[in-house]
């Protein structure tokens, strides 16, 4: 995945003719310190720009935006006041994220000095409001952050909004590639791609198993003796699976599949896959360890054709990149029930991606009673404790809905020793009753975007790029409110799209 870097978000600050030259100096002298300074704190790039002081300077700025590969969204500020009249024709092209940051050059009032001069420079308390009004008059979607720029507070929340501008400029142009077709007679995987493609900007397209085969039997034995090597030396491999041993076999049949999904995906330029193991002709093994390791090296992943949860889970690892903690494919498989401490098992047969493991993993072969194939050969460990979210996105016909559950991650109360799969264990927020029942109240799918790095903040801000329905279940949720949001909801999205501008 590209660093992030190598990304650029870009410090815009609105001012007008009226003030005077000395004064616009000024006004850009402030705004390049700030953007200095922001660039230091943030995981991407801050270019100043020049100051913007007429309706042709925004229009063009927007163009130059809207065309710049490396630029990902723009952080607003209007340091003095900007007239918004001349911001309508450029906001109404500009196709870029924007964080509009609603602060000031200075922390304090200088009380003692203040005069007239300090307060026409430092006018972004009521500045903003305009800026503010022409964006809610157009009815365009944006982060606003409140605060001095040199607050932790601050600096974190425009930190969160660029991981998720990122993500969603990762996914302008994606390609994502289903090796079967989905599940059958399952409904929730189903969904409108060209929907989605309008939507979102990603492709998702299909191709015969067949296809796949063709690249995998074209890999060489010396490309799978290196791939093996790779394995011995990463995992925890039993004598009998290394090579020479009597079950090499069924490992190195996963490295031959590895070594040609992955040439597979890198020619046809993906970034993400999904499979199914009702259709799995020609190949010896469902792909296990070949889809773990893949998933880590940041491809998004999604079982039975589930194309919308693999572009989400990429998604979900651009805007991660450099963090603590890993990300997954993941499904609620089962329960734990007793009043004393309800959990979740989550799992999949095979495919969770060694991210968010808690040590180093075991490769292990075990028989796989589905799909009617080798012995497939899969990584097994635990997940990491500690804080994590589950995100799904689904297709409701009139619209997309994101559905985000923090949850903690615990240790399994007991050892598992015949449950052969990567898998986590978790609490989910506010409570098992209520966090099952506001998900399953919201249409939520069994597969899911795990992840022990993404924020809430961040996938909410991913949400409002996307123009999608964002619904959170969290420690404060009560089912009877949640309930009542879904139908609000339901009435607003109807009418939304007959308001005018």
């Amino acid at each position: 995945m590209t660093p992030l870097k190598n990304f650029e978000v870009w410090f815009v600050t609105g001012s007008q003719h009226l003030y005077g030259p000395e004064t616009l100096k000024r006004v850009a002298a402030d705004s390049q310190e700030i953007a200095k300074g922001l660039g230091a704190a943030l995981p991407v790039q801050v270019i100043f720009k020049p100051v913007l002081v007429s309706p042709e300077s925004v229009s063009e700025l927007a163009q130059e935006a809207n065309t710049a590969k490396s630029c990902i969204g723009l952080v607003i500020w209007c340091h003095t006041f900007s007239p918004s009249k001349m911001w309508i024709n450029g906001l109404k092209q500009l196709r870029k994220p924007v964080a509009h940051l609603h602060t000031q050059y200075n922390r304090d009032i200088p009380w003692s000095s203040i005069d007239m001069d300090f307060m026409n420079l430092n006018q972004a308390a009521h500045g903003d409001r305009e800026h503010g009004f022409i964006w809610s008059r157009l009815r365009l979607n944006r982060k606003v952050i409140v605060g001095h720029w040199q607050e932790a507070s601050v600096q974190n929340k425009l930190g969160a909004w660029a991981r998720a501008a990122a993500a969603w400029n990762d996914w302008q142009d994606a390609r994502f590639a289903r090796f079967g077709d989905n599940m059958r007679e399952v409904a929730v995987t189903e969904g409108d791609k060209v929907s989605a493609q309008f939507k979102f900007g990603y492709a998702v397209n299909g191709y015969g198993v067949g296809d796949l085969v063709a690249r995998i039997n074209a890999v060489s034995d010396k490309e799978t003796d290196a791939q093996v090597r790779e394995y011995e030396d990463l995992y925890d491999v039993t004598g009998d699976l290394r090579q020479g041993g009597g079950r090499h076999r069924f490992v190195r049949e996963q490295a031959r599949i590895e070594t040609g999904m992955r040439a597979f995906l890198k020619e046809g330029g993906f970034k993400g896959f999904t499979t199914t193991f009702e259709d799995l002709h020609g190949l010896e093994q469902l792909p296990g360890l070949a889809v773990q390791r893949l998933m880590a090296e940041g491809y998004g992943f999604g079982a039975e054709g589930d194309w919308k949860t693999c572009a989400l889970l990429r998604a979900v690892k651009v805007m991660t990149h450099g963090l603590k903690g890993g990300a997954s494919f993941m499904e609620d498989y089962t329960y734990h029930l007793d009043p004393a401490g309800k959990c979740v098992l989550g799992a999949h047969m095979l495919e969770v991606c060694p991210t968010i493991a808690a040590g180093k993993p075991k490769l292990e072969v075990h028989p796989l009673g589905i799909g009617g194939k080798m012995d497939p050969a899969r990584l097994v460990f635990n997940a990491a404790t500690g804080r994590a979210l589950n995100a799904t996105l689904i297709d409701l016909g009139n619209r997309f809905r994101m559905l985000v559950n923090e949850i903690e991650v615990i240790a399994p109360p007991q050892p598992m020793p015949k449950l052969p799969v990567a898998q986590a264990v978790w609490k989910p927020k506010p409570s098992f009753e209520e966090s099952c029942a506001a998900w399953i109240y919201a249409g939520g799918a069994h597969h899911a975007a795990f992840s022990q790095a993404a924020t809430s903040e961040m996938m909410e801000d991913f949400a409002a790029m996307a123009d999608v329905e964002f619904l959170l279940i969290n420690d404060q949720t009560k089912v009877d409110e949640f309930r009542k949001e879904l139908r609000f909801n339901e009435v607003y999205y109807a009418l939304n799209r007959g308001w005018a501008i």
